[in-house]
């Protein structure tokens, strides 16, 4: 998938000119944690979020240093120091360096963007850098859920589920090249064979409980620890 077909379009933003009231206000009243912050021309410049409302006077939770740190600092710093507590702009705290992707960018990527900056939400723009919407983490999360729902409404036989196993188990170099089976009836699977390490049964019947049909999973895997050689039976089932 891309970004566009998961991305929120249009989008709240407010510029850089709004008020700092106004913009926690709008993010309030909508239940976001950032803004975009755009030019009047719709050209991205920035994001404004709950952190950079976090070191403020009115809050009394400045940057506090002590004196000699103070006598050390530039009085460019602290001077940077004075606005992020008492501007009153949005564009005087918002975050300058955002990093953003096209329409077609995957999604694998915008993750990749997200967990590497430490940050919610990626801005998509077109080539003249204009905004055209956004993908934040709950994006993703409806997107999942949407996957996850189509996949589980598509018709699947015992035979198509024994197939998207073994294909599964083929792809993933912790099964032990076949020493997992598989037996399939009625959409209840039944996980049989040896495996060597007890985070594999775990991932085992991850595998077979993300298979469009399946009902139940039954897990007779023995593990056999490869150093001391200690068998490990399959977990007690419940009914």
């Amino acid at each position: 998938m891309h970004a566009e077909t998961v991305m929120t379009s249009p989008v709240i933003s407010v510029e850089p000119t709004t008020s700092i009231d106004d913009a926690a206000k709008l993010m309030l009243s909508h239940k976001v944690s950032g803004l975009p912050v755009v030019e009047a021309d719709g050209r991205l410049v920035g994001i404004v979020s709950e952190g950079d409302f976090l070191r403020r006077s009115e809050l009394a939770t400045g940057r506090k240093r002590s004196r000699w740190l103070e006598f050390l600092l530039s009085p460019g710093q602290a001077a940077s120091d004075y606005v992020e507590s008492h501007a009153r702009r949005v564009g005087d705290v918002m975050t300058h360096d955002v990093e953003t992707a096209s329409p077609a960018t995957p999604l694998e990527t915008i993750v990749e963007i997200m967990t590497r900056r430490r940050v919610k939400r990626v801005p998509i723009i077109d080539g003249n850098g204009s905004l055209l919407g956004i993908v934040s983490r709950s994006d993703l999360m409806k997107a999942m859920v949407r996957a996850r729902e189509e996949a589980a409404a598509a018709p699947s036989d015992d035979a198509t589920i024994r197939s998207a196993l073994a294909q599964e188990f083929g792809r993933q170099s912790w099964s032990g090249n076949g020493l997992i089976r598989v037996h399939v009836e009625d959409g209840s699977v039944d996980l049989t064979g040896t495996i060597f390490d007890e985070r594999e049964r775990a991932a085992a019947r991850v595998v077979a409980e993300n298979v469009p049909g399946v009902r139940t999973v039954v897990d007779n895997l023995v593990c056999v620890e490869p150093i001391s050689g200690l068998v490990i039976m399959p977990p007690k089932q419940t009914s």
